[in-house]
């Protein structure tokens, strides 16, 4: 009996040891995204949308369901201004060449103003749901997804005159993300209601279909340098990872649910997906078709839409912030997670 309690003792310190280091690991490795702080965003109420970032260390956030562009001082974190009476803003792009702030309205507009004084400029009619931009440095133009059905597509402003140009694609139902190659022509756009993501080459003006399984394809991100493409799906839950160049799919990891926003952290090799669900799903990308889930980063419910900022200030801090709506006594914020190696 004592030899039989003695093994067995020596079998559980055995199986304890073998688990020990994993217990350690787990414990001690950082998470790669903490919830650093928070910015109040007093008195906004309903549904948050995008968000967009300038040189001068301002966020610009959407707020759709209160008819107001919040603008966000990011080294005091406060709010230092709010435009109101935007009906239903979405998109939102800040062009720093012109000074110029592009806010786009789910009514069917797209409102300019000045970037410091935040006085209106003008706007362009688009007659029909104008949601995400997309602002090019490069030739100072801001493209705009806009349009319900057979009218839908890409528009191109004109950043310096506030012109709408005659270069546009259509696309045959409403653009949801798109994304701008900087060393290509191709513009890459979520069409969700075809479940289908649509290559437009600015160059020969000719538009491919790829078709998309899985339901529901809003957000994306690009990772030019290694040629891969990132969409997530809401039905099912998945981070669609295609060859840019081929359109050929090579991974699909599961993400959060009722995705919205997406980013890719290029120093890292990471994704940040944030959904309704009130997660952020953190994929590590070991290679360019090979992904592993990395973290599942707690938000709050409904807190979908966020922005990536990339290294800031003079301490290089990545940030993700993310949009907290207003629910119950909760007012609405925006959470500020620093990233972490």
């Amino acid at each position: 009996m004592k030899t039989l309690r003695l093994f067995v003792l020596i079998l559980l310190c055995a199986v304890g040891l073998i688990f020990l280091p994993a217990r350690i690991h787990s414990a001690s490795s950082p998470s790669p995204l903490v919830l650093t702080g928070a910015i109040p965003l007093r008195g906004v109420t309903g549904r948050i949308d995008h968000f967009a970032f300038d040189p001068k260390n301002r966020l610009f956030v959407s707020a759709l369901g209160n008819d107001s562009e919040e603008v966000i001082d990011l080294s005091a974190q406060k709010v230092v201004h709010s435009i109101t009476g935007i009906p239903s803003p979405q998109g939102v792009a800040y062009s720093p060449e012109t000074n110029k702030l592009f806010v786009a309205s789910a009514k069917g507009k797209l409102f300019i103003y000045d970037g410091t004084s935040f006085a209106p400029i003008g706007t362009i009619d688009f007659r029909s749901d104008v949601d995400n931009l997309r602002y090019e440095a490069s030739t100072k133009r801001v493209y705009v997804g806009y349009g319900d059905g057979e009218d839908a597509g890409i528009s191109v402003i004109d950043a310096t005159t506030n012109r709408r140009l005659r270069e546009g694609y259509r696309l045959g139902a409403h653009p949801e993300s798109f994304q701008l190659e900087s060393a290509g022509p191709n513009i890459f756009v979520n069409v969700p209601e075809l479940q289908q993501i649509a290559v437009i080459n600015r160059d020969t003006r000719a538009v491919l279909r790829w078709p998309v399984t899985p339901k529901a394809n809003f957000p994306m991100a690009l990772d030019e340098a290694d040629h891969r493409l990132f969409v997530a799906t809401r039905n099912p839950p998945l981070t669609l990872v295609y060859d840019s160049a081929s359109g050929k799919l090579v991974a699909a990891p599961t993400c959060v649910q009722d995705s919205d926003d997406l980013y890719y952290d290029a120093i890292r090799k990471r994704i940040y997906v944030t959904g309704g669900e009130g997660f952020i799903t953190v994929l590590q990308q070991e290679d360019p078709n090979q992904y592993r889930l990395l973290a599942r980063i707690p938000s709050a419910l409904g807190a979908r839409t966020a922005g990536y900022s990339g290294p800031i200030g003079k301490k290089g801090l990545d940030r993700l912030y993310v949009a907290v709506p207003a629910r119950g006594n909760q007012g609405a914020e925006v959470r500020i997670y620093t990233v972490q190696d």
